[in-house]
This record gives structure tokens, C-alpha cells and sequence, in this order.
């Protein structure tokens, strides 16, 4: 690693940029950790594949982190779709929104949806150590979506490869920290580069004090209808609190407080000192022309094969429903997925991709038999196909609720997990549906479906659904420190929702219970949104 100075106006949009013609073929790109969708060349998604494996590493070899390969359905899965008015029809909101892409962290698989990312490939040949980098993209961020996916990707590593709640300011310096990354043409990524973006919003933005940063309700009390530089801020003070040498280790002490329960402002109280005089110092700070990065060289990436492929014409013309699907549908849009699935499968009834699709769209309809019968001859045809086994469980546990014999029915509906647990070992929803097939019978789960249910949470940190289940398990079996932990992230997450709110009441009810007692999650859940519809049920998300 090599310090080095690099101006605050340094990264400049010089370079050519193509576009991905607008109504090219579809191709998948695979990797070790992604999955691309996209109608770029094959040749330039390629790139494009290989410069994330190589943010990946960065990222690695910046925090001293290493996180495993996860199983194939649990790589992110990246939707380029198309232009950015075809970006807010996905993401909804109306005409005003001004979404540049957005993520949705969950067990089955998460998803990122970004616009046609602009970026130039060039074959810039073999590194000296003769490490292949053919094609690799020289990408100094100049396209906003490029730089909104790696801000996501940041927050997916860091949540992967610790599980210890992250102050927001912390969690999104952090992510602006490495969103800034370049790409350089032999190979090298720097990481830390001044974020010019937050640096205009810094200037221009209403100012948010570092006690503010410290204190999301402090900064929330005072924020009003204002557009506030809290990024900005946020990536300054990350930016600064790492490059100091006169701070050196704060930032690791700070989060370690945090994450033994110490409150934000107190562990910054305690760890930074006095915070007047961080202020002027910060201030001081964002008023410099240069600033430190960290180059990483080409040598010191290794990454796995990109194979690129076409998509079949069925499954070409299914993206549109297989976006939507990912992204989530509410009764009346599941209904109009769901009848634009069938007039496609109707002329592509051979191919098993839009078979599976057609059943999730049907499940998503409340079509449970559609649903079946659609996974059904998906399997059939390609017994590859894992959405197949997903679509028709989901449908299957869901009739074994009204099911006469419930023992018969969901013996039944674990037959497609069970088969798609032999195809990939480390699939989240086999083991997530084996430990829900004895609670949805009001069972106590057996050591090994707990254990299941445990080794599932481990796979998918991010899903923070995921992780109150879990607590709610620890806590029925008396472990409240290990369900106050496994709370805190969720509770920490400002985007929570009634989530994150229903995760602090947890915490604070496990709190006053005396040491080995059992809670009740469900009793405690039927009381909060009794409470939270009393005050109106808003969502603060």
C-alpha cells in the first residue's frame, strides 16, 4: 500500500465513455460474488464484472477483512435497467423521484438496481506478475450510478464481514469513503480519493455539526425540510478520523465502544476528545486542496473467472417481469406481473427460466396451484433452475397452512427445498423453511433445525428479518445477551422502518427481564403494533 496525495479536483470526466446500445441483446455475467444482468456488449459486462471482483478485494485489503465465497444464489445480483426513467418505474415513488439506484439486502438473494452504467474498457493486457486483466475498465466514477452501486456494495461487505451495529454516520462515511474508488489502467484501485460529489455538498448544503454526526436524533431534532451535507459530513469526518496521524486508531476505538453498548456520543466524547476542537479541526480539513488515498497495486489482486452468457430469447423478453418480481409488488402490480408473465411463457413454454419466473409472478398473485404447476414443469425441463424449488416451496408452505393434516402437508412442502438443498448446501431457504416447518406448526424446533436457522443467518448477515428470527429464538430459549446482539444492528438502522423501532423495544424489553428468562417475541410484537398503530402507524423509513 502506497500513500499518496491526490488533488480534490483530480478525478475529472476526460475520458471517453460508451453506452450500452439501447436494445442489445441481454447478457448474465458470473462471477465469484455478482451476478449482471444487462443489454451491454458481453465483452464490456466482462469488464465490468472483473473491475467489481477487484473493488471486492480493495475492500478486503483496505479494512483487513476477508469475507468467503458465497454459494452461487447467494452472490449479489446486479439489474442494469436500462435508462433512469426506467429506473424510477422500477423503484416507484412518481415522476419526482430522483433515485440513482437502490439495494434490497435479504436472504434469498439480494438485488441492486442501477441505470445502464457508462464505462470504457480497454485491453490493457497482462500485469508484470502476468495476472490477466484483459478488458478490465478504467473507471474513475464519472457515471453517478456507478458510484451509488459501489456505495451499496460497500454497505453489503461491511455488513457481511462484521455483524457489530454501525452508527449511520459511520456506516455511510464508510461507504462514501469507498465509493470514490479508481480504477487505473495497470491494474491498481486506489481507494479514499477526495469525493467531489460530497465535497460541493459540504460547501453548499446546510452544515451538520460533528455532535450532530455523533447523535442521528440530535441531527434529525435539527435538520428540518433542509437538504443537509450529513454525507458529506459523514465521509469528511471517516476520511479524516483514518488519515490523521495525531488520531491514529480512534476510529477503531470509537466503533469498538459502540459496539460494546457505549452510546455514540459518549464513545466520541471519550475517544475523540475534546469535539469543538475536532470541529475546527475538520473544518480546517475540508477546506484543503489535496488529500490522502491508497493505492493498492496490480499484483495484489487475484480474481476468479467472469463467464459471460446470452440469454435465451424466452428469458430475454422475462426481464422486465423478473426485475419487478425482484423488486417487489404490492396486490395490484403482483396482478399485472403476473398476466404479463403468462402472454410471455404462452409463447416461450419450453423454456424452464421463464417457467420460473411465471411461478414466482404467480405466487406473488396469491396463485399458489399456478404457482406449482409452473415450477413444476420448470424443473422438468432444467433441473438447474433453483427459482424453481424457491417458488414452488413458498407456494406449498403456503397452502400447509390451511391444510387438514398440516404434519402430511408441510413434510410435502419441504420436498423442493430438500431437493434444492442437494443441489447447493448453502441455499438460505432450505434451511430457513426447515426450522419455519416446525414454528408454522407452533413445534419447537429440534437442535438441528435451530442449528439451520443459525448456519442461514450466517450466510445472509444483511437480512435483518432474518436476524429477529433468530433473536426471537435465542430469546424464547433464555439467551438474551446473544438476542440483545443480534438486535442491534437492526435497531441501528435508520432505514428500519417499524422494524428497527419493534427491534429497540425488544432490546429494551430483553433488558429488564431477569438473566435466564424466556421471552415471548410474538406477545411482545402483537403489543408493539398494537402501540404503533395507536399513534397513527407511521413508518419513519
Amino acid at each position: 500500500m502506497i500513500h499518496r496525495l491526490f488533488a480534490v479536483l483530480a478525478i475529472l470526466a476526460s475520458a471517453l465513455v460508451i453506452s450500452s446500445p439501447a436494445r442489445a441483446a441481454w447478457h448474465k455475467a458470473e462471477s465469484d460474488r455478482f451476478v449482471i444482468y444487462s443489454d451491454s456488449r458481453a465483452e464490456d459486462l466482462e469488464g465490468f464484472a472483473e473491475l467489481l471482483e477487484r473493488y471486492h478485494v480493495a475492500l478486503e485489503l483496505e479494512t483487513g477483512r476477508t469475507v468467503p465465497v458465497p454459494s452461487p444464489s447467494n452472490r449479489l445480483t446486479i439489474y442494469m435497467v436500462g435508462t433512469r426513467d426506467d429506473l424510477r418505474d422500477i423503484y416507484g415513488g412518481g415522476a419526482r423521484s430522483a433515485v440513482a439506484g437502490f439495494y434490497i439486502p435479504r436472504a434469498k438473494g439480494s438485488v441492486t438496481f442501477v441505470p445502464n452504467i457508462q464505462f470504457r474498457t480497454r485491453d490493457i493486457g497482462r500485469a508484470q506478475t502476468g495476472s490477466r486483466y484483459s478488458r478490465s475498465a478504467t473507471a474513475q466514477v464519472l457515471d453517478p450510478a456507478l458510484s451509488t452501486l459501489l456505495h451499496e456494495y460497500a454497505h453489503h461487505f461491511l455488513i457481511a464481514s462484521a455483524r457489530h451495529a454501525m452508527p449511520r454516520w459511520l456506516s455511510e462515511g464508510a461507504a462514501e469513503y469507498f465509493s470514490s474508488a479508481r480504477f487505473n489502467d495497470d491494474g491498481s484501485v486506489d481507494i479514499g480519493l477526495p469525493n467531489n460529489e460530497r465535497a460541493w455538498e459540504i460547501s453548499q448544503a446546510a452544515p451538520v455539526s460533528v455532535r450532530q454526526l455523533l447523535d442521528y436524533d440530535l441531527y434529525r431534532e435539527n435538520r428540518g425540510n433542509r437538504y443537509t451535507a450529513y454525507y458529506g459530513r459523514a465521509w469528511l469526518l471517516f476520511h479524516y478520523l483514518s488519515f490523521n496521524p495525531q488520531r491514529s486508531g480512534q476510529l477503531v476505538r470509537y466503533w469498538q465502544a459502540v459496539a460494546a453498548g457505549m452510546d455514540s456520543l459518549q464513545a466520541g466524547e471519550q475517544i475523540f476528545g475534546d469535539l469543538d476542537r475536532l470541529e475546527s479541526e475538520l473544518r480546517d480539513y475540508g477546506r484543503q486542496t489535496s488529500m490522502s488515498g491508497m493505492r493498492f497495486s496490480a499484483e495484489r489482486f487475484r480474481i476468479g473467472k467472469v463467464t459471460v452468457t446470452e440469454l435465451s430469447d424466452g428469458h430475454a423478453a422475462m426481464m422486465d417481469v423478473i426485475m419487478r418480481s425482484d423488486r417487489g409488488v404490492d396486490d395490484e402490480q403482483a396482478a399485472m406481473v403476473a398476466a404479463d408473465a403468462r402472454l410471455i411463457a404462452g409463447r416461450y413454454p419450453e423454456d424452464a427460466e421463464v417457467l420460473a419466473a411465471l411461478a414466482e409472478a404467480e405466487y406473488d398473485a396469491g396463485n399458489d396451484d399456478a404457482a406449482i404447476a409452473a415450477s413444476t414443469r420448470a424443473i422438468a425441463i432444467d433441473p438447474t433452475v433453483t427459482n424453481a424449488y424457491v417458488q414452488q416451496g413458498y407456494a406449498l408452505f403456503r397452502k400447509a397452512a390451511d391444510a387438514a393434516d398440516k404434519e402430511a402437508a408441510y413434510a410435502a412442502a419441504m420436498a423442493p427445498f430438500e431437493a434444492l438443498n442437494a443441489l447447493e448446501a448453502d441455499h438460505t431457504q432450505p434451511l430457513i423453511y426447515y426450522y419455519r416447518s416446525f414454528t408454522y406448526r407452533g413445534i419447537a424446533p429440534p437442535e438441528q433445525a435451530r442449528f439451520a436457522l443459525e448456519r442461514a443467518t450466517q450466510l445472509a448477515p444483511f437480512d435483518k428479518a432474518l436476524a429477529v428470527e433468530l433473536a426471537a429464538m435465542k430469546a424464547a430459549e433464555g439467551d438474551a445477551v446473544i438476542a440483545r446482539y443480534l438486535l442491534a444492528p437492526v435497531a441501528a438502522d435508520p432505514h428500519g422502518g417499524r422494524q428497527s423501532r419493534f427491534a429497540q423495544a425488544a432490546i429494551d424489553y430483553l433488558g429488564r427481564l431477569p438473566e435466564g428468562s424466556r421471552a415471548d417475541f410474538g406477545a411482545l410484537r402483537d403489543q408493539f403494533e398494537a402501540a404503533v398503530d395507536g399513534e397513527g402507524g407511521e413508518d419513519d423509513s
